[in-house]
């Protein structure tokens, strides 16, 4: 061998020791194996409560749940008398903003806050959520694409918070419920399609493309008037059967489900004869149509943390708001008993951002005081969730092969639903978010 040849070789075979040592270098660790355990499990495969319950994740991924041997190395992670459940879900939220106390200041806010500075906000909400035990939301309406900002901040992992799936603007008429506030034009640029608001069918064609254009996971349209709205009646249709036709069949062109905001039943029911998915509030919904809604399978969306808090807050709103408000709380209750005894599928939702961001839970609590079972609370806010959203392939129960969204809560969760309200452990992809001191 010559010379040349041998110092090629050399070489060759030293270049491919030090790519095959980069190589081994930049490797990525095997995932660690994290092994929970508390004194039950509600996997929200069924109504059942299991007693004796491990769940075993690896990486992203739960590997097993139920009694089983440790595998070796594994961190445990021990809870005592705690349940475990799947990460909660909530299916109407609005991450980037929150009400203030004092109405028209929040109006104030809205104006005059930059994008960045509310995306700095909704960061801060989405945190707030995550660690209340809500490891997936719907957003269901934002101004100036925050959202989609947000979503794809937490999907980059800038930032934490849940997994989102987003609206975009919301849909509506010319001076209805997300038209938002009786601004002069001449101080305000009227809104057109981009910002949602549309006027006949090819208008509103137009303004789910813009939303499906710039992010929109789901479509979010007002097909009835809203309570938190001054100049527009709550329980008013503000689309007609070919807007909400043109809407309905464009987002399910691209496979996007329709969400209504809706507090009214004629309202409602077009949109049902239209083809959408779910409503959203349903406040003076007869038993007729909350009987269409069981055959044809529209979601309700109760949103009672909204009523509550509304309610509760009507003295600091304008007369003509909280005369609405008074309204729809006064018909809210026996509209939600009524969908129980015909059996409508209903899926947790809470309106987050009409009160303070992290109160979530309180939702689990807020149903079951009208006669909803802790079972089927927690079914709507999980499994059934997760059906509305479309991806109850990865979440909404605990099962082998479903990414790691876990939530833990003390004692035996059937016994005291209020354990929802403040969770002492948190895991979202895997990841420990939060837990709390003595678990």
């Amino acid at each position: 061998m010559t010379a040349f040849r041998l110092a090629t070789l050399v070489a060759v075979t030293s270049l491919g020791a030090g790519t095959a040592h980069a190589q081994s270098a930049d490797a990525p660790a095997a995932p660690e194996t994290v092994v929970l355990k508390a004194a039950h499990v509600f996997d929200s495969t069924g109504t059942a409560l299991k007693n004796g319950a491990t769940v075993v994740v690896r990486g992203d991924r739960i590997v097993s749940v139920g009694a089983g041997a440790e595998p070796a190395g594994a961190r445990v992670i021990d809870l005592g008398d705690a349940t475990l459940l799947p990460g909660f879900i909530d299916a109407h939220t609005h991450l980037t903003d929150q009400f203030d106390k004092d109405y028209y200041r929040g109006v104030y806010n809205r104006l005059m806050r930059f994008p960045a500075e509310q995306a700095m906000y909704a960061a801060m909400y989405a945190r707030r959520t995550l660690e209340a035990g809500f490891t997936t939301v719907r957003n269901v309406g934002a101004h100036d694409f925050v959202d989609v900002g947000l979503r794809n901040a937490i999907n980059a992992g800038v930032t934490e918070g849940p997994r989102m799936l987003t609206a975009v603007h919301g849909i509506g008429s010319p001076g209805g419920h997300f038209d938002d506030y009786a601004l002069p034009p001449d101080r305000v640029k009227p809104w057109g399609p981009i910002e949602g608001i549309c006027s006949g069918p090819e208008e509103c064609r137009e303004a789910v493309r813009y939303q499906m254009k710039w992010g929109a996971d789901v479509i979010k349209i007002a097909a009835s008037g809203g309570v938190l709205s001054e100049s527009d009646p709550v329980d008013v249709p503000q689309l007609t059967p070919e807007e909400l036709s043109a809407i309905i069949s464009e987002a399910h062109k691209w496979n996007r489900k329709v969400a209504a905001h809706c507090h009214g039943d004629t309202a409602a029911r077009l949109a049902i004869a239209a083809g959408v998915d779910s409503i959203e509030h349903g406040s003076f919904l007869s038993a007729d149509t909350l009987k269409l809604m069981k055959a044809k399978g529209v979601y309700l969306v109760p949103t009672r943390m909204a009523v509550y808090w509304v309610n509760k807050m009507a003295d600091t709103f304008p007369p003509n708001i909280a005369a609405k408000a008074r309204a729809a709380a006064a018909a809210h209750g026996n509209m939600f008993k009524a969908a129980l005894r015909i059996g409508v599928p209903i899926a947790l939702g809470t309106d987050a951002g009409v009160y303070p961001h992290g109160m979530n839970g309180m939702e689990f609590g807020l149903m079951t005081d009208l006669g909803m079972s802790p079972a089927a609370a927690l079914l709507a806010g999980t499994r059934d969730a997760a059906k509305l959203l479309g991806v109850e392939n990865d979440v909404g129960t605990l099962e082998a092969g479903k990414v790691a969204d876990i939530v833990a809560v003390r004692g035996n969760v059937l016994s005291d639903i209020h354990g929802t309200e403040h969770p002492l452990f948190v895991m979202h992809n895997g990841h420990v978010v939060i837990q709390k001191s003595g678990t």
